[in-house]
C-alpha cells in the first residue's frame, strides 16, 4: 500500500514524525510487540523514501 504525504514543513518535518515513530515504538516495546514493530517499518519505510529524495542544490551567492 502506498501513501502520499504532504508536510508543508518539507523533510525535516518527515524525520521528525520518524523518530517520533521510533520513540513511541519504544515505549510499547513491552505491552504492543506487534504495534511497535508495525510503528518501527513504518518509520523505516519513511526514511528509506527520505532517502530517494535527490540532494536539495544551494545556491551561493557572491560576498
Amino acid at each position: 500500500m502506498a501513501a502520499l504525504l504532504r508536510l508543508p514543513g518539507g523533510p525535516a518535518e518527515a524525520s521528525e514524525i520518524v523518530e517520533a515513530l521510533l520513540v513511541a515504538a519504544q515505549a510499547r516495546d513491552t505491552t504492543a510487540p506487534k504495534l511497535a514493530a508495525r510503528w518501527r517499518q513504518i518509520a523505516d519505510d519513511i526514511g528509506d523514501a527520505l532517502d530517494q529524495l535527490p540532494v536539495p542544490k544551494t545556491t551561493q551567492e557572491p560576498t
